[in-house]
């Protein structure tokens, strides 16, 4: 893919990444230091709507993700 190409996608992705953080879908993101990578946490209906919300991201095709399902913790004060 030309750089071209790939500043096409990445910008496609911003926009794609900062309306669903509008939204309260995409809660955290953290760019991981010294890595092409991040973590995030979404808030999302189901792990369909997870799905969806994924499958959705410009960069999809290219990407190794990994997904870890969380609930509140009975001590959290949030």
């Amino acid at each position: 893919m030309s750089s071209e190409e790939f500043d096409a996608i990445k910008l496609t992705e911003k926009e794609y990444s900062q309306e669903l953080q509008k939204k309260g879908i995409w809660v955290h993101l953290w760019r991981v230091a010294g890595q092409y990578a991040n973590v995030s946490i979404f808030e999302v209906e189901d792990n369909a709507h997870l799905h969806e919300v994924l499958m959705g991201l410009p960069l999809y095709p290219y990407m190794t993700l990994s997904v870890t399902a969380l609930c509140k913790h009975p001590s959290s004060i949030k």
